[in-house]
């Protein structure tokens, strides 16, 4: 009795593993319909602002979409897991903290980008050809409660371009 319940658990065995054969699906490289193109941008450095301790640096992307949007993309190294990091784009150069200007999303320390979307859409259809003379500059924040700055970066009028296209 026990070698026709082995033959038959080795028969469904075989039976299952037979017939769970996946289709290979060749990837779609294709954009979705609608999503527009991205070749345009304008990158910006951000640099630590206590280089011995968090040491908190990285860039931000400007893109000028096809769907006359400008996209931001933050891109951080050495944050903190756990902790969201606030960014604001403020007016003027590093050291004079006037008005806020586009307040961005939280950097989610563990990944050192965006919490919730990859880029950070700004609709003003001339943000994008209007950073290169924006007199402004970028900080990112220790965390919504302590508003310590962690890294900073001028940004247009205020820095060459670290890279654009």
């Amino acid at each position: 009795m026990k070698t026709y319940k082995a033959i038959i658990l080795i028969f469904i065995l075989a039976l299952g593993i037979t017939s769970c054969e996946q289709e290979r699906l060749e990837p779609v490289l294709t954009t979705a319909e609608g999503g527009g193109i991205l070749n345009t941008y304008t990158a910006y450095t951000i640099e630590s602002t206590d280089p011995t301790g968090s040491n908190v640096y990285g860039r931000i992307v400007f893109y000028k979409s096809t769907l006359d949007q400008t996209l931001v993309q933050v891109s951080l190294y050495n944050t903190i897991d756990e902790i969201m990091h606030p960014a604001i784009i403020l007016g003027g150069a590093i050291g004079d903290e006037t008005m806020a200007l586009t307040e961005l999303d939280a950097i989610d320390g563990s990944t050192g980008e965006f919490s919730s979307n990859k880029f950070f859409v700004i609709t003003d259809e001339s943000y994008y050809d209007a950073i290169s003379s924006l007199d402004a500059h970028i900080n990112i924040y220790l965390s919504s409660a302590d508003d310590t700055i962690v890294a900073t970066g001028n940004i247009g009028a205020n820095a060459e371009p670290v890279d654009m296209n």
